[in-house]
């Protein structure tokens, strides 16, 4: 459908209703509008008059709110939100449009790094995983390409940001706060140790658990970092 062609769908259901062009907006951003039977929830999606435009049974006129996604990151895949595979979505929670809108990337991971992600729209994770970084826990799972001397080990400890401990010979489990980008490659580059993988499992108390890489969630209203 070319741009001129059609009507704007917000203005469609506000004529079907009737309601205001406002609520017909919140109507549709709140996935209760169909169009042709599919669920349309762009207001400014265009609809030609044969089309057949429905409101569904149970619609709430309401704002939405504002949401958190969790990503696991695979490996080689850029920090980007148009990079995370909307149908990858794990839980029950209805998927809108408008939760992609304004999200903000909280907890970067290097490009060849993996791992538990956060963006958010909600200002109260906002505040917490910015004003209290240097409170919050990291943890990473590190793989080596050799086995781990005491003297990497110790060299690593050193500095009081990290806490690293032997999960197998050439495996560390590390947990530092207030992480930077590039900053624990680096911290195992100058230990003598080389990096093989790193994964992020957990942020605060937030465990990446059962989420597959790849695959996002939405935080659910009982979880805090």
């Amino acid at each position: 459908m070319s741009e001129g062609e059609g009507i704007r769908l917000a203005k469609r259901v506000a004529a079907m209703l009737p309601c205001s062009r406002r609520e017909a907006e919140l109507y549709i951003e709140g996935g209760w509008v169909q169009v042709d039977g599919q669920t349309v929830d762009v207001p400014a999606a265009r609809v030609r008059p044969e089309q057949a435009v429905q409101l569904q049974p149970g619609a709430r006129l309401e704002e939405i709110p504002p949401v958190t996604l969790l990503w696991h990151k695979p490996a080689g895949v850029a920090n980007a939100l148009d990079q995370i595979d909307i149908g990858k979505q794990q839980g029950e929670d209805r998927f809108l449009s408008k939760h992609l809108q304004q999200q903000r990337l909280l907890t970067p991971l290097e490009t060849e790094a993996s791992g538990l992600v956060v963006y958010s729209q909600d200002y109260r994770v906002i505040r917490k995983l910015s004003e209290d970084a240097s409170r919050i826990e990291h943890e990473f799972i590190i793989d080596l390409a050799e086995a781990v001397s005491e003297a990497s080990l110790a060299a690593l400890n050193s500095d009081p940001k990290f806490k690293a401990s032997r999960q197998s010979e050439q495996r560390l489990r590390v947990v530092l706060k207030q992480t930077e980008v590039g900053q624990l490659g680096a911290a195992c580059a100058a230990a003598g140790l080389k990096v093989r993988a790193q994964r992020r499992i957990r942020i605060g108390r937030l465990p990446m658990a059962s989420l597959n890489p790849g695959a996002w969630r939405y935080l659910t209203a009982p979880e805090k970092f």
